[in-house]
């Protein structure tokens, strides 16, 4: 009885099919990735307008313990270092260190300022006044 050879199919992928999957793979990048930063976008805005909007809160008790808003000079330091004077401070104000924006640059403070009492603002991802989408300044006004 003479043994019988099987051939044993081949498997694995073709070059072609693995082409296929790399061209399907491309395609859905190209569609989900610009959707997907477009939201990492819209997030850092609102990361801004959460910081600014835990800053007022924090301004508004300072001035009702010192009676007044800090200072330009002394900015939003004032909220977890007492200024140099003030003998009736009671912060900090802030349970954390003061965030930069979520660009990484410092919020710039105000008091008087121009669109009320204070003004907090961020120049958003382009770091200058004006721009839209991500570039939009983030104020507290």
């Amino acid at each position: 009885m003479a043994k019988e050879l099987r051939k044993q199919p081949m498997t694995g992928f073709t070059l072609l099919e693995l082409l296929v999957v790399l061209v399907i793979i491309g395609l859905l990048a190209g569609y989900v990735g610009p959707r997907y930063f477009a939201q990492v976008g819209k997030a850092e805005q609102k990361v801004a307008r959460a910081q600014i909007d835990a800053f007022e809160k924090a301004i508004q008790t300072y001035r009702l313990d010192l009676g007044h808003y800090p200072s330009t000079a002394d900015g939003l330091a004032a909220l977890n270092v007492a200024p140099p004077g003030e003998t009736r401070w009671q912060g900090p104000y802030m349970s954390k260190a003061i965030p930069l924006d979520p660009w990484g640059r410092p919020y710039l403070y105000k008091s008087p300022g121009d669109h009320g009492d204070f003004d907090i603002e961020s120049y958003g991802k382009d770091g200058q006044p004006g721009g839209e989408t991500d570039d939009a300044d983030v104020v507290s006004w």
